[in-house]
This record gives structure tokens, sequence and C-alpha cells, in this order.
């Protein structure tokens, strides 16, 4: 068995819960009352998202190769 690793972002939402996205898994969103439930909640999205691939012979995506960086920039009003 290989072992895939997938980065994740929690968004907090204004009504409560945080919604997931999974950013190398296009469509890949998934949501959560709770940081806990959510991460539950994107190990199961990310499982069948992958399960589909395969079943339709498409190129499971991968991580390497890729980078996360962060840009701060001034908001003009």
């Amino acid at each position: 068995m290989k072992l895939l690793s997938y980065r994740i972002l929690l968004r907090k939402e204004p009504e409560g819960g945080y919604t997931v996205i999974v950013p190398s898994l296009p469509g890949c969103i998934t949501y959560g009352d709770t940081i806990e439930q959510a991460i539950k909640m994107a190990k199961e999205a990310i499982e069948l998202y992958i399960e589909s691939l395969k079943e339709h012979g498409e190129e499971i995506p991968k991580e390497e190769g890729t980078f996360e960086y962060t840009l701060t920039m001034e908001a003009h009003s």
C-alpha cells in the first residue's frame, strides 16, 4: 500500500463550522461543524475522490512539486 499526503485548507465560516478545500484535488471540498469533524470529512472526501479516479482510469494527483507561499498585500479602498 502506498501512502499519499495531501495538504488541506480549513476556512472558518461566519455562520459556524469549517469548509475544507484540497488544492491538489480540484473540486474536492467538504465541510465540518468542528475542526476535528472537518478533518474527518476531508479524509473521507479524499478517499472517495481517489476511488473515483481509479474507477475511471485517471491519474492520481500528487503533492510533489507543489509549493505554498502566502502573499501579504495592501488593500486599497
